[in-house]
């Protein structure tokens, strides 16, 4: 094919391909434009994006049950020694339980009691007797004392170590937020080697 043939080729290619495209239905136009400016939208996303965003998930260090248990048994072995008759729950990250204990005599409310100091100091990431303090009447936190499950009182410990939230502790029936803080105390101090990395 000599050069005015093969110019003459490509007129005659470019002329057939222009009129096939005029010849597209107009959804089609709009669908192409369309399916461009969300293509464009995309890899713009995709660049600008930071890269935690990007991934989609993350990952948590929870307590395996069985150390759980040693946090509680621990704290309930604490408040025997002072007398104390309670009743233990540690829950996960979540506020969800792990492990209830209860002592022979300790009394039937300890159970939601013990549950829900754990359950807030869990979900708020904070200890209860903090919580008691800053939603006091007339503080600016005070309405959270009217959530469900919310526990204003000492004795929910937030577990915690090497920079994360591992779940919560939460006793009650001592003689007073003092004594459960102390058993809840004793409880985290079990795990301690464990939990830090």
């Amino acid at each position: 094919m000599n050069h005015t043939a093969h110019i003459s080729h490509i007129a005659h290619t470019a002329h057939t391909d222009s009129s096939h495209t005029a010849r597209q239905p107009p959804y089609r136009k709009r669908l192409a434009r369309g399916a461009a400016i969300w293509g464009a939208a995309a890899l713009w996303l995709g660049l600008s994006l930071p890269a935690s965003a990007q991934q989609g998930s993350f990952t948590t260090k929870s307590l395996t049950p069985e150390t759980a248990l040693v946090a509680a048994q621990a704290a309930l072995e604490f408040c025997r020694k002072q007398g104390f008759q309670v009743a233990v729950v540690v829950t996960d990250r979540s506020g969800l339980p792990q492990v209830l204990l209860r002592d022979r005599f300790a009394g039937a409310h300890t159970v939601d009691v013990a549950s829900n100091k754990a359950w807030t100091a869990a979900s708020f990431r904070t200890s209860t007797t903090s919580l008691a303090e800053e939603t006091q009447p007339g503080k600016t936190m005070s309405g959270l004392r009217s959530l469900p499950r919310f526990m204003a009182a000492g004795g929910g410990q937030v577990i915690e170590g090497g920079g994360q939230v591992f779940g919560a502790i939460g006793i009650s029936g001592g003689p007073g937020g003092e004594a459960d803080d102390s058993c809840a105390t004793a409880g985290i101090r079990a795990i301690a080697d464990v939990i830090q990395f």
